[in-house]
Formats: structure tokens, sequence, C-alpha cells
């Protein structure tokens, strides 16, 4: 599998989860790390403007679907 297959796939798996649950991966669930750690990861890179140019506009897209996920204050 090329790096490229490996990153389409957990683009995949990150945006199913997302999609599935109406909620970001949570850092308070061992399960959800893989998925919380790819994230912040390839924000990072992202940020550091070393994406690859094919993949910044579909990473941009899913950050979208994070903001309208993002974590709300009970106490508002």
């Amino acid at each position: 599998m090329t790096q490229n297959e490996k990153w389409n796939q957990r683009y995949r798996e990150v945006v199913d989860f997302i999609e599935i649950n109406h909620r970001n991966p949570s850092r308070h669930r061992i399960e959800e790390h893989d998925h919380l750690n790819w994230l912040k990861a390839n924000r990072k890179v992202m940020n550091a403007g070393k994406m690859k140019p094919e993949r910044v506009e579909r990473f941009r897209k899913l950050l979208e679907m994070t903001e309208k996920y993002k974590r709300k204050n009970q106490w508002e």
C-alpha cells in the first residue's frame, strides 16, 4: 500500500467517523486516538506548508466539517 493510499484510507475513516457520530474524535476515548492524532498531525503539516497540493483541498473540507462539530460550552 502506497503512502497516498494509506492517507486516502485514513481520510475516509475520519470522514466516516464524523458523519456517523456527528462529532469529532474525542481525546478521552482511547479507541478514537488514531483518528484524532491523524487529524492533528495533518493539520500541523498543512499549517507548515508541507502538505502535498492534491491533499490540501480535501483536508480543508475535512477541517470545515470538524468546525461544524466543534465542542460546545454546555454553560452557554
